[in-house]
């Protein structure tokens, strides 16, 4: 698994608390008493709000430094590895080759790089951090 499965993985799997509670009905109807099962494609998931559920991780840790602009500090407040050799491995996996390797250059382009792959994952994500 590579380093922005993980990133997604940690997202996806918290929900924050302004969530809502999924609906317990397939398609808005509750199923018929004594009807055959249907069989459905895998449930279709809404959005996630990437970025309310980052800011609840952060206000939950009591802080969570710059992670909107920051891909050290958005390491780790996913609690990933954001050394030096996980952030080149990052920078290959989503071919970013802006500067050299922990340079502020990089480190930007990095960062921008993730919010644009977290919204074509179906991630939402605000225009203010994407390209």
């Amino acid at each position: 698994m590579g380093i922005f499965s993980s990133i997604w993985n940690k997202i996806t799997g918290h929900k924050p608390k302004t969530a809502p509670a999924p609906s317990p009905t397939v398609g808005g109807a509750p199923p018929t008493p004594g009807a055959a099962p249907i069989a459905t494609a895998a449930p279709v998931l809404p959005p996630v709000d990437v970025e309310a559920v980052l800011s609840d991780l952060a206000e939950s840790r009591g802080g969570g430094g710059n992670w909107r602009t920051s891909i050290v500090d958005l390491l780790k407040l996913l609690d990933l590895d954001s050394s030096l050799a996980a952030r080149k491995e990052l920078a290959e996996e989503l071919n970013v080759h802006a500067g050299e390797h922990g340079s502020a250059e990089q480190n930007t382009a990095l960062s921008r790089a993730v919010w644009n792959k977290l919204a074509e994952n179906g991630g939402q994500v605000p225009a203010s951090l994407r390209d």
